[in-house]
């Protein structure tokens, strides 16, 4: 089938399918017209025809990839391997056609050209491959990217955090600490364990650790004993091995509750410890 033909009849899908069309690409708007250009030579479509086919191929994934609103690397990267498959068309072209002439004419003159233009071929292809693998390399990268991304979902998810507009937070009751104090309960540190163990894993991520109480107590008392806690949580995330320019602990004390404390159930929702998680792009440095 005539490479245009099919060009045209995924343009035409692609219009039928989508009620916008996507911004036009410069890259891939050369490319068609080079290609186009070398398809309407007759010299090249007669000596280069696997080379063209080749390089109509690859256009076709270009525009296939630029209907279906890939990544504007992808299709730049596409349009580029378009126009080096259609120079290789056109030096192969042109070089078959200067041997020809090497050899009816037997001339010195055409005989260098003809190695000109090889070389010329040569280097395209080169060119070509050194693309190709760049190419390999950063599909390679972003498939890495995604899998990592996946698999922080997944552990944030573990450690049941809630998406906030200050980031990530995790949620600790009262079960840290006995009743009055900040001395961190040894049963109770499975979080704790796996959040260290994260942080570890993601060195571009820091904490905020927010100490809170009820309302039980005086408000100096509660304040005092919301920092200690804080500093407990902060001490042993340091003790598992997190940097401490990562950790910072605030005691909030009575001042930001979740419930009523005018009933038990609500003052125990109130005494908690809160480790916000920050975004890798506004992580402390």
């Amino acid at each position: 089938m005539n490479i245009r033909a099919i060009i045209l009849a995924a343009l035409v899908v692609t219009l039928a399918a989508c009620s916008s069309v996507p911004e036009p690409n410069r890259a891939l708007v050369e490319a068609r017209d080079h290609y186009a250009r070398a398809q309407g030579n007759s010299q090249i479509a007669r000596l280069a025809p696997e080379e063209l086919q080749a390089a109509g191929a690859t256009l076709q994934q270009a525009e296939q990839a630029y209907t279906n609103r890939a990544d504007k690397a992808i299709v730049d990267h596409l349009a580029y391997m378009t126009s080096q498959r259609t120079v290789i068309a056109e030096e192969t072209a042109a070089s078959l056609a200067s041997q020809a002439i090497v050899a009816s004419a037997a001339a010195e003159r055409d005989r260098m050209r003809l190695a000109m233009r090889t070389s010329e071929a040569d280097a395209a292809k080169r060119r070509l491959a050194s693309s190709e693998a760049s190419n390999l390399r950063q599909t390679a990268a972003l498939a890495a990217a995604d899998a990592r991304e996946r698999e922080l979902q997944r552990q944030l998810e573990e450690l049941d955090a809630k998406k906030t507009d200050r980031g990530m937070v995790v949620t600790l009751g009262d079960v840290l600490f006995a009743t009055n104090e900040s001395e961190l309960r040894g049963g109770a540190l499975n979080n704790l364990s796996r959040l260290a163990a994260f942080l570890i894993e993601y060195p571009d991520r820091s904490v905020v650790i927010e100490g809170h109480t009820d309302s039980v107590g005086s408000a100096d008392y509660n304040l005092g004993l919301s920092q200690r806690r804080a500093n407990s949580v902060r001490a042993y995330l340091m003790s598992q091995g997190v940097p401490s320019n990562r950790i910072t602990a605030s005691g909030m004390g009575m001042g930001i509750p979740v419930a009523s404390n005018d009933s038990a159930s609500g003052r125990q929702q109130n005494r908690r410890v809160e480790i916000i998680i920050s975004n890798a792009d506004t992580a402390m440095r």
